[in-house]
């Protein structure tokens, strides 16, 4: 009797808090071995790692500036290092700084394209050339679609206002990435994208401008943090998906907004 293949392992780009940390906990409930990546936030890493872990049997940190390629293309190495093997990679992490056309410069644009359109590129390359030689050395079976990139973008792509003027213009980037990746990485590897509303407060919303704002869709509610983990968990698992974005946010690309949600 053959011994039951290992768990997939999966790595989460800022996992340890909000959005990532729940993506994180829903893929570990499924199975997943996760590698919780992590910036500048090592306590709430740890705790997510072992949260995790409690799941999955197993899961751990890795710290990473997403700005440093050099440090980017070490991360997956690491993660193969200690795991034995990455099967996923979701770019969750995101840099998120105010500018607008008045005030956008080369350093802002470059700030975020670097963190949220190349560190996502690269960590897929790397997935690529690591699936690549796991076949090659007949370490798996081919299995189609088991592979998977996962880009979180945003339904802003579908909704343009001229708030955020660089970290659009960088998920834009990201949003083309996924078509030209799909075509350039298949077949060992799927390339989804998975495009939130409004999802979590912040520090620029009261409570109760959350709320409001967050009814603000045609379907009365936009996303939940369980409603972006679930269509992340779903694109990993459906392995005839990829080249495409799927919009989880109750319909809020479907209404003009004329400010970012901040701001408004």
């Amino acid at each position: 009797m053959k011994p039951a293949p290992p768990s997939p392992v999966v790595l989460v780009t800022g996992a340890a808090r909000r959005l990532g940390r729940e993506i994180a906990l829903a893929l570990a409930g499924s199975g997943w071995r996760v590698a919780v990546h992590y910036r500048n936030s090592q306590e709430d890493a740890i705790k997510t790692a072992a949260d995790c872990a409690r799941l999955a049997g197993a899961s751990s940190v890795f710290k990473t500036n997403l700005d440093d390629e050099d440090e980017v293309r070490s991360l997956l190495p690491q993660v193969v290092n200690h795991f034995g093997q990455v099967d996923a990679v979701v770019n969750n992490a995101s840099a998120f700084e105010h500018d607008s056309a008045a005030s956008f410069s080369f350093a802002a644009l470059e700030k975020h394209m670097r963190s949220n359109t190349s560190a996502a590129i690269v960590l897929a390359q790397a997935l690529h050339s690591h699936v690549a030689a796991r076949q090659a050395g007949g370490a798996v079976a081919e299995q189609t679609g088991r592979y998977a990139v996962i880009n979180l973008l945003d339904q802003k792509l579908w909704n343009q206002n001229p708030d955020f003027f660089s970290y659009t213009l960088s998920k834009a980037a990201l949003e083309a990435a996924n078509t030209m990746l799909a075509i350039a990485l298949a077949p060992q590897v799927r390339v989804v994208g998975v495009a939130p509303g409004l999802t979590l407060t912040s520090h620029l919303l009261s409570a109760e401008k959350f709320e409001a704002l967050h009814q603000l869709s045609p379907l009365g509610r936009s996303s939940s943090p369980a409603d972006v983990a679930a269509t992340v968990k779903f694109a990993l698992e459906n392995r005839s998906i990829t080249g495409t974005t799927l919009l989880v946010d109750g319909g809020q690309h479907l209404m003009k907004f004329e400010r970012d949600f901040s701001l408004m």
